[in-house]
């Protein structure tokens, strides 16, 4: 006990200690870690919903897809096959994709798409990361039916940092067109206009029992008295931020983005699309039947949007039997906010904490602070173009940028391989750090303002660099809360707040003590969010936001990080079967 005792309090021979320590346990967690292997199917198969069957482009012939679960450090091996009529891609969305960026997946970012007919096997490993990870296609809108979760678990051996739940279900929320996604954006691509809205959001892929015909398919989510149950919640909707609760419980959130936060109890949730978190709810309520239930949050002002709710059941296994068979008991239905209801979203976003603050990494100075504005903005009719492609306000054309940039996918190769093989004219490096005009971001911006520029352009990051970035949202034709997600990166949010981000007084609120580790942030409508992270990735990664109808509109652009020094700092290499365009 005494030399046990001396080894800690000889500064060196602790170290050494634990650096011994923590290379057995490295080795141990490294000959622990497993592979798993999967195929993925991209094909059309028939699903109903709301009274009608359709053709759906679907992974497996599910619709959500194949939940993957690994442990945090294990790889993942997917084979995509694409039988479908579409090109295809599949993005890993929350991965950090340490070296691996060819994983990726947003299509002519990091590759060229899947065509019909062809395969790409994506390979990847989890490292550091544990908690709720989606997966979804990133070409076009498939994304509208391509999509599943993906679950890290501890490491095996380890426990999480909260009680251990009896059961854990997956909750995605989406979005349902009752006709072909594909051809709603490739209308509104057609004629400028806004895309006609969802017909209705689904939980696990089923609209609930307030939709037609979709009763006798209401999920049901299993709880029993004395419970603690997990439940993994996703907003895979396409264009849409959703509220999300349960009907007279109260949910504890201890995750978000795959990364761990500090406990707090809520009765709602808000999730931008592309954001998950994870709750604990307790069965401490009446045996019965209580209704999950989900609807938007809608920012914008005047925009129209898909004004329903979309249901699933939470039954107690011990809920009492109707008192006549094949009658069941009616659901408890939970009160939602209402659509435009910023202050609870504000309350929600600014409660999240990280754990412990010993074990957070926030950059406390930077070497690269940048200001990008994200908003809309309308497009004036080209003289080549008839009345009818440009249905837009007033006869324009919507569109999107980033410091007034409107971002535009390449056609021939990816901005990665362009990148890595220095191949010229795919894109630019000269992003601004900064809007080229300044002006009242959230207030009546000239007209002159609301056309971007066009192109393809990149901010070049060395490797290591320490970033600061203010999202700035506009009210350019009109103000709407963002969900901002940046590949290959986790981040850490700062602050946020109203108005126009003011560097003199606003600094005052940055939390570097324990801010929240995400991959999606939510711009706040006429507001902005401040974040951090080190370039410790090389490769090209996107960043854009995640209404679906904004990135094709050119809400984007990509950081092109630079390889470090030696292996462990640089870009794998291309696999062998990467698609060729």
């Amino acid at each position: 006990m005494e030399a046990f005792h001396r080894i800690f309090t000889n500064s060196r021979c602790s170290f050494i200690f634990f650096a011994i320590f923590f290379l057995f346990a490295s080795a141990l967690s490294i000959a622990n870690a497993k592979t798993h292997e999967h195929t993925f199917i991209v094909q059309a198969a028939k699903v109903k919903r709301l009274c009608k069957t359709h053709n759906t482009i679907t992974v497996n012939g599910q619709l959500p897809g194949p939940t993957l679960e690994v442990n945090n450090g294990d790889t993942l091996v997917v084979k995509v096959v694409n039988r479908g009529r579409y090109n295809v891609t599949i993005h890993w969305h929350g991965v950090r994709q340490m070296r691996t960026g060819w994983a990726d997946g947003p299509e002519f970012v990091t590759q060229c798409p899947i065509r019909p007919g062809g395969s790409y096997t994506y390979r990847f490993t989890i490292s550091g990361q544990e908690g709720t990870l989606w997966w979804h296609a990133h070409s076009s809108w498939l994304r509208a039916t391509v999509y599943g979760a993906l679950i890290i678990h501890p490491r095996e051996g380890a426990t999480y940092p909260f009680t251990k739940p009896k059961r854990e279900t997956a909750i995605l929320l989406g979005e349902w067109w009752d006709t072909n996604p594909i051809d709603v954006v490739r209308e509104a691509t057609r004629t400028g206009a806004a895309p006609n809205v969802s017909d209705a959001y689904t939980i696990n892929g089923q609209p609930g029992d307030l939709y037609k015909c979709s009763s006798q398919d209401t999920v049901i989510v299993p709880i029993d008295s004395g419970e603690t149950n997990l439940l993994r919640v996703i907003n895979a909707a396409l264009n849409q931020p959703l509220f999300f609760t349960v009907a007279n419980h109260k949910l504890t959130v201890v995750g978000a983005d795959a990364s761990y936060t500090k406990p707090f109890t809520t009765s709602v949730l808000m999730l931008g699309p592309g954001q998950t978190t994870d709750v604990l709810i307790n069965g401490d309520q009446p045996p019965s039947r209580y209704y999950l239930a989900a609807r938007a949050y809608q920012s914008a002002q005047n925009a129209p949007f898909d004004n329903t709710t979309t249901t699933a059941i939470l039954e107690y296994k011990s809920a009492p039997c109707p008192a006549k068979k094949g009658v069941q008991i009616k659901p408890v239905m939970p009160q939602l906010p209402a659509y435009n209801d910023t202050a609870t979203v504000t309350a929600f976003s600014k409660s999240f904490r990280s754990p412990n603050p010993r074990e957070v990494l926030v950059p406390k100075e930077v070497d690269e602070s940048l200001f990008f504005t994200v908003g809309l903005g309308l497009n004036n009719c080209p003289p080549n173009f008839r009345a009818r492609r440009c249905q837009g306000p007033n006869g324009t054309r919507f569109t999107a940028s980033m410091n007034n940039e409107s971002f535009v996918l390449p056609k021939n190769i990816s901005i990665l391989q362009a990148y890595q093989q220095g191949i010229p004219g795919v894109f630019t490096s000269d992003f601004p750090a900064s809007p080229p005009v300044k002006f009242d971001y959230t207030g009546n911006v000239s007209r002159s303002l609301w056309q971007p520029n066009s192109g393809t352009k990149g901010y070049k990051l060395k490797y290591g660099s320490r970033v600061q970035l203010v999202l700035q949202g506009t009210s350019i034709f009109t103000a709407e809360n963002h969900p901002i997600h940046l590949h290959g990166y986790d981040f850490y949010i700062i602050a946020e707040g109203f108005g126009n981000f003011n560097p003199q007084k606003d600094t005052a609120k940055f939390n570097l003590v324990d801010p929240p580790l995400r991959n999606t942030v939510g711009v706040p409508v006429n507001g902005w969010a401040v974040i951090r992270f080190v370039a410790d990735n090389p490769g090209a990664w996107l960043l854009h936001c995640h209404l679906d109808v904004h990135i094709n509109w050119g809400l984007a652009m990509v950081f092109l990080v630079d390889n470090g020094v030696g292996k462990l700092q640089t870009i794998e290499p291309p696999p062998v079967d990467l698609p060729l365009c």
